[in-house]
């Protein structure tokens, strides 16, 4: 459905496409795609989802042994790999830059993560629930992503791949503010 959504919203528009275009374009009734979703743009929000789902998944599969490189490796080797999906999450976040209600679903998806990620580096340190410490870590990890991701949607021309300018980012991220 997300696919199907953000098909639409890149051929017709934003405006133009209706909510009965999405759901038959998805194989479901309009009844049904108005019980999941609010509006049409938050159609998009299964595709964020994934992507949070399976960098948690990541975070939790991120040994205490490892480094930043092997959290590195865990996102760009099969956790958060590139797949059908983040062609469309890319064509939807670029559509953010003109499209107030995507960009509100995306920052929302945002919103959604960072406690995802939190819960997550918390497990990984032994905590039952996040700390101060890893509630701004797990910030520091989304803004970073989030950032590299539109970085990355943004400037479609650079001959980097999306895995290395996340990998970047999370490298950024992880060396903190200067003293």
């Amino acid at each position: 459905m997300a696919r199907a959504a953000v098909r639409l919203f890149l051929d017709k528009g934003v405006a133009e496409t209706t909510v009965e275009e999405i759901a038959a374009e998805a194989g479901i009734s309009t009844r049904t795609l108005w019980r999941y979703f609010p509006n049409k743009e938050s159609c998009v929000m299964p595709l964020l989802t994934e992507g949070i789902e399976r960098t948690a998944e990541c975070l939790r599969s991120w040994r205490r042994d490892q480094g930043v490189s092997g959290l590195i490796d865990l996102l760009s080797s099969g956790c958060a790999g590139a797949s059908e999906p983040t062609v469309a999450m890319l064509d939807m976040v670029r559509l953010t830059r003109t499209e107030p209600g995507l960009r509100a679903v995306w920052l929302e998806a945002h919103h959604q993560a960072e406690p995802a990620f939190a819960e997550a580096l918390a497990q990984r340190a032994g905590l039952p629930e996040p700390d101060l410490v890893i509630s701004i870590r797990a910030a520091m990890l989304n803004s970073a992503l989030r950032v590299s991701v539109e970085h990355h949607a943004f400037n479609a021309d650079t001959p980097e791949s999306l895995a290395a300018v996340s990998a970047e980012a999370v490298v950024i991220a992880a060396r903190g503010l200067p003293s």
